[in-house]
C-alpha cells in the first residue's frame, strides 16, 4: 500500500484562530510613536513578535548585527528579518495592545522568551478583559517558572473562566510551588463532574472548558507529587476510583506513591486502553513485587490491545522478581510475536538479576534483524558476562554498527582485563558511531590510560566522538591532571568551525564540572558562540560555578538565521494549514502542520522536506506504542541540520498523533522529529508541537526501528508539491 488518504482539501484552521486572524487583518493601522511617526500594521506587529521571540529578547536590540547561516540560505524567502521598521518592538508594549489576539500572542512570546522581566507584565495581564490573553498569560508564567508568581497564580485560580484556572493551576505545577496544592485541590472539585460523561478513553482536544480545567489541574496535582488531594479527589475510602478517565490514571502514577496501588491495581483490572497502560507504568515504577501477578495478567494478546502489552512489559522490567522473569521468558517465546514487542521484552528480561535466560539471549544473538541481535547482546552481558565473553570467542564482527555498538556496552559488564583488549580495537572501528559506546565502556572499567585516551579522541573528525570524549572528562571533575583543561580549550577552538553545537557544548559542560581558570576563560568566550545552545550551557555554568552573575543577559540577543523572513505571509498571517505527506516503507503518513502555534517550526520542517533532506532517512528509534522518531542524517540520535531552533512551547496537548521536535535541552531542535501513539501528558508544554498526524496512524503504528523515509512531499494549498 502505498497511500492512505491522500485526498488534498484545503486545510481550515480552527474557527476561533481564524477569526481572531482576519479581525487582525481588517483592523485599521495603528500608529505606535516612533521617531519616525512609520504606521505599523497588524502584520508588523506579529513580525516583531516572531523576531523578538526567536532571538530570546523581550524588546529590539538597536544595531544589532546580522548573523549568517551556514546551513540554510532560505526560508520563507529572500528578505532578512533585521529590516529596521522605524519603531521599537517591545512585548512588553503589545501586551497592552488595543487588538486582544496580539496581546494573547505577546504573552506566549514573552514566556517563551523565558526572561524574570517578562513575570510582572504577565501577572499583570491575568487580569485582562479577554478569557484568551488572560488563561495565555498563566500559561507563559508557568515557562518562565519564577515563583515570584506565585500569588498571582493562586488568585487566578478564582478567575470567573474555568480554562484560566486551569492553565493557572498548570503553571503552578510547572514552577514546582507545592504550598498552591490545596488551592489547586479545590478548583479540581469544582470541575470533577464536568468529566463524569466522558469515555475513559477519551482523547478529544479542546474539551469543554470544565473538563480542561479539571485535566489541567489533575496534573498539577501530579507535578507536585500531592496523593492525598488527587485521591480525595478521585478516589472512594476504599480506593476504588470515582473515575475511570485515563488522565486519572496517568496522575496517579505519575505521583510515584505507593499508597496508589490499589487504585492503580483496579484501574489496570478494566477493560481498556490508555488508563490500562498507564495504571501498568505506575505499577512497575513503584517496584511492588505484589504487582507481577496483574502485570503478568495483562500479558495477554488475545485479549488486550499492544499499548497494554508493551506497558506491562515495561514494567514487569522495572520489578526484580522471579516471577516476573518467568513472565517475561514465556512471552518472549509467543509464536508470531511483533519483533518490537519482543525487543522491548528482552530489554526488560534482562533487567531481572535473577532471571535464567541465557539460552534465550545466545539463541537470538543471531536473528536476522539487527536491533533484535543488539537487544539480545546487551541482555546477555548483563545477567551472565562470562557466557558472554564465551560466545564472543565464536562471534566474528557484526556488519551492522547498532550490533558493535551494543557489543561495547555489553563489554562495559565484562572481567575489565578481558574486556579492554576488545574495547580497544573497537576504537578503531570503520563506523565513527560505534566509538563514543567503546569510550563509554572503556571508561567504566578504570583504565589508567583513560585520561590519554580521551584526549586523543578529542582530535577525532566526528563530532559524536569529541562529543563523547568531553562529557567523560567533565565526569573526573578536577581530580584531572592540568593538562586536560587546556585539550579541551584547543578542542573547543578547533569547534568552531563545526557547524553542529554538540562538541563544543560538551566541552563546556566538561569545564563546568573541572572549573579553574582556563574552564572559566573558554565559558566566557562561549558567552557569544555562534549557536544559542552553546551560549545557554555556558550561562548556566558560569552561574553555577559564582562566575558571571549577569551571564544570562551577555548571551542575547539569540543569534539567528538571517534567512528566516518572519515577515513572510506565510508566518505573519496564515492561511492555509499546510500538509506534509511522509512515504514510508509501510505506506503513506499525512500531517497536518500547526502553523498558528509553531510557525518557524512548521516552516522549517516544511524547508528542509522541500530540499529532499529526510528522504532516505529512518526511524532511528521506536518505543512500542509510546513514540516513533525520525530526522537523524546519522541514525543514531546525534544528528542534524547543523543549526538549531528556538522551541515554540504551546498549548497543544501530546496524544496519539501529535508530532513534536526532538531536543536535548530548550531551544535545541533541529531536524529530528517524534510522532506520540499515545497521549504522553510529561511532554505537555516541554517540547514543541508542530504538527498531527490527520492520515496513516495504522501506518506509523507498524514502523519498526530501520524503517526507512522514501520521501517525503509538502503541499500549502497552492503551489505544487515540491519546489
Amino acid at each position: 500500500m502505498t497511500s492512505r488518504g491522500s485526498r488534498l482539501t484545503r486545510s481550515v484552521i480552527p474557527t476561533v484562530v481564524l477569526v481572531m486572524l482576519l479581525a487582525g487583518a481588517c483592523t485599521k493601522p495603528r500608529s505606535i510613536e516612533s521617531p519616525t511617526s512609520t504606521p505599523v500594521t497588524f502584520a508588523d506587529k506579529v513580525e516583531w513578535i516572531l523576531r523578538l521571540e526567536n532571538q530570546r529578547v523581550l524588546r529590539n536590540v538597536p544595531n544589532m548585527p546580522p548573523t549568517a547561516d551556514p546551513a540554510l540560505t532560505a526560508i520563507g524567502s529572500d528578505r532578512t528579518s533585521g529590516v529596521s521598521l522605524g519603531s521599537q518592538p517591545d512585548l512588553v508594549t503589545l501586551l497592552s495592545d488595543p487588538e486582544p489576539q496580539l496581546r494573547r500572542r505577546a504573552a506566549l512570546a514573552i514566556g517563551r522568551v523565558g526572561l524574570p522581566e517578562g513575570v510582572e507584565p504577565l501577572m499583570a495581564a491575568l487580569s485582562d478583559s479577554e478569557l484568551e490573553v488572560r488563561q495565555m498569560s498563566a500559561f507563559a508564567l508557568g515557562l518562565i517558572g519564577s515563583s515570584s508568581a506565585g500569588d498571582a497564580l493562586v488568585a487566578a485560580l478564582s478567575d470567573p473562566e474555568p480554562l484560566v484556572r486551569g492553565r493557572a493551576s498548570e503553571a503552578l505545577g510547572r514552577i514546582g510551588l507545592v504550598g498552591s496544592a490545596p488551592s489547586i485541590s479545590a478548583m479540581v472539585q469544582r470541575h470533577v463532574s464536568d468529566t463524569f460523561d466522558l469515555d475513559p478513553e477519551d482523547q478529544t482536544h479542546p474539551l469543554l472548558p470544565g473538563a480542561e480545567a479539571f485535566r489541567l489541574g489533575l496534573y498539577a496535582l501530579a507535578e507536585l507529587g500531592d496523593y492525598e488531594l488527587i485521591a480525595d479527589v478521585v478516589l472512594q475510602e476504599n480506593g476504588r476510583p470515582i473515575l475511570w478517565w485515563w488522565p486519572v490514571a496517568y496522575a496517579l502514577q505519575r505521583t510515584g506513591d505507593p499508597r496508589a496501588a490499589v487504585a492503580l491495581t483496579m484501574l489496570a483490572g478494566v477493560q481498556g486502553s490508555l488508563g490500562v497502560a498507564f495504571a501498568a507504568q505506575g505499577l512497575g515504577a513503584l517496584g511492588d513485587a505484589s504487582a507481577v501477578d496483574t502485570l503478568t495478567g495483562l500479558l495477554d494478546l488475545d485479549r488486550r490491545d499492544e499499548h497494554v502489552v508493551a506497558s506491562a512489559v515495561r514494567a514487569l522490567g522495572r520489578i526484580d522478581d522471579s516471577r516476573a522473569a518467568v513472565a517475561l521468558r514465556k512471552f518472549i517465546l509467543t509464536r508470531d510475536l511483533v519483533p518490537t514487542l519482543r525487543v522491548e521484552a528482552l530489554e526488560a528480561l534482562s533487567a531481572q538479576t535473577n532471571a535464567d535466560a541465557t539460552d534465550l539471549f545466545v539463541e537470538l544473538m543471531t536473528d536476522r534483524w539487527s536491533p533484535m541481535r543488539a537487544a539480545a547482546l546487551r541482555g546477555l552481558a548483563r545477567s551472565n558476562p562470562d557466557v558472554f565473553m564465551l560466545v564472543l570467542s565464536g562471534l566474528g564482527d557484526d556488519r551492522d554498527w547498532r550490533v558493535r555498538a551494543a557489543l561495547a556496552d555489553g563489554l562495559a559488564h565484562a572481567t575489565a582485563d578481558v574486556a579492554t583488549f576488545r574495547l580497544r580495537r573497537l576504537l578503531e572501528d570503520e563506523d565513527q558511531r560505534v566509538i563514543s559506546h567503546a569510550l563509554r565502556a572503556l571508561v567504566s572499567h578504570h583504565v589508567p590510560e583513560a585520561e590519554s585516551v580521551l584526549i586523543a579522541q578529542l582530535e577525532r573528525e566526528d563530532v559524536v566522538v569529541r562529543k563523547t570524549a568531553a562529557l567523560l572528562l567533565g565526569e573526573f571533575g578536577s581530580s584531572l591532571s592540568l593538562a586536560v583543561p587546556d585539550a579541551l580549550a584547543r578542542a573547543y577552538e578547533r569547534a568552531r568551525a563545526d557547524s553542529a553545537y554538540l562538541a563544543r557544548a560538551a566541552i563546556v559542560e566538561a569545564l563546568t564540572q573541572i572549573g579553574g581558570p582556563v574552564a572559566e576563560d573558554i565559558l566566557k568566550a562561549a558567552l557569544n558562540d555562534a549557536d544559542w545552545a552553546v551560549r545557554v550551557k555556558a550561562a548556566t555554568g558560569l552561574r553555577a560555578r559564582k562566575a558571571d552573575a549577569a551571564a544570562n543577559d551577555v548571551i542575547r540577543p539569540a543569534p539567528g538565521r538571517n534567512s528566516v523572513d518572519f515577515s513572510a505571509p506565510h508566518l505573519v498571517r496564515p492561511t492555509v494549514s499546510p500538509r506534509v505527506y511522509l512515504d514510508t516503507e509501510r505506506g503513506m503518513v499525512e500531517l497536518e502542520l500547526n502553523v498558528i502555534d509553531a510557525p518557524v517550526t512548521a516552516d522549517n520542517f516544511a524547508v528542509l522536506a522541500r530540499r529532499g533532506f529526510y528522504d532516505g532517512l529512518t526511524f532511528h528509534r521506536v518505543v512500542p506504542y509510546c513514540i516513533v522518531q525520525g530526522g537523524d542524517p546519522r541514525h543514531d540520535t546525534e544528528g542534524g541540520p547543523g543549526y538549531t531552533l528556538r522551541d515554540e512551547l504551546n498549548q497543544v496537548p501530546f496524544l496519539r498523533g501529535t508530532v513534536g521536535m526532538v531536543r536535548d535541552w530548550p531551544d535545541t531542535s533541529g531536524s529530528q522529529f517524534f510522532i506520540a501513539l499515545s497521549p504522553q501528558p510529561h511532554l505537555d508544554g516541554r517540547y514543541t508541537a508542530f504538527a498531527k498526524v490527520v492520515s496513516g496512524m495504522d501506518i506509523v503504528d507498524e514502523l519498526r526501528q530501520g524503517d526507512a523515509i522514501r520521501r517525503v512531499l509538502v503541499w500549502d494549498g497552492t503551489g505544487p508539491f515540491r519546489d
